[in-house]
């Protein structure tokens, strides 16, 4: 993954936790890394070895630690200079998932390595939709949760998403049942 995730991952624990807790984690996990440069490859493993260590230190399950970096991660991205190509991808939030793919897209003009996620909205209404998501990453999948929470936020809208069907439990791609209300 580019470091830009791990950095992210680092931003996330030192504002919550505090730098000590974040050098706690780092030594935990053996990464020793002082500074992630955003645009730089590390292995995957590195991440899943952060979030394990974060794990442990912040006493809370990887599930909870990755729902919680989807949803800092939506902020933090438009942050770190990518909020007006998030603007360019939807008013709303159903516009904005439904363009998630081509967002991905113009985001690999900047990070040729990139392998991302693919997302489709399908069983669109009024105020629900089905999200199918397919990575061939393994444990990101909480962190969907996550994102779809921080950009109901992101919109200004209430959402409520629970899975509907797992990769982990065998189905082909997992698959969000999300329903939400603009305020």
């Amino acid at each position: 993954m580019y470091g830009l995730v791990n950095k992210a991952i680092q931003d996330m624990v030192c504002n919550r936790f505090g730098e000590e807790t974040w050098k706690e984690i780092k030594h935990k996990a053996e990464v020793d890394v002082d500074v992630f440069l955003s645009m730089e490859g590390y292995p995957d493993d590195m991440t899943h070895k952060l979030v394990k260590a974060a794990s442990v230190v912040l006493s809370l399950s990887p599930k909870q630690i990755m729902q919680a970096f989807g949803e800092f991660w939506v902020q933090y991205t438009a942050q770190e200079g990518y909020g007006e190509m998030m603007d360019m991808s939807g008013d709303t939030l159903p516009e904005f998932l439904e363009n998630l793919d081509n967002l991905h897209a113009r985001v690999g003009v900047s990070f040729p390595k990139l392998q991302p996620p693919s997302f489709e909205c399908t069983d669109m209404e009024e105020n629900s939709l089905s999200l199918h998501y397919r990575s061939d990453r393994e444990g990101l999948t909480p962190m969907i949760l996550g994102l779809v929470k921080g950009l109901g936020t992101r919109f200004d809208t209430e959402v409520h998403i629970t899975q509907t069907q797992s990769r982990d439990e065998g189905a082909e791609h997992d698959e969000f049942l999300v329903i939400y209300k603009p305020n």
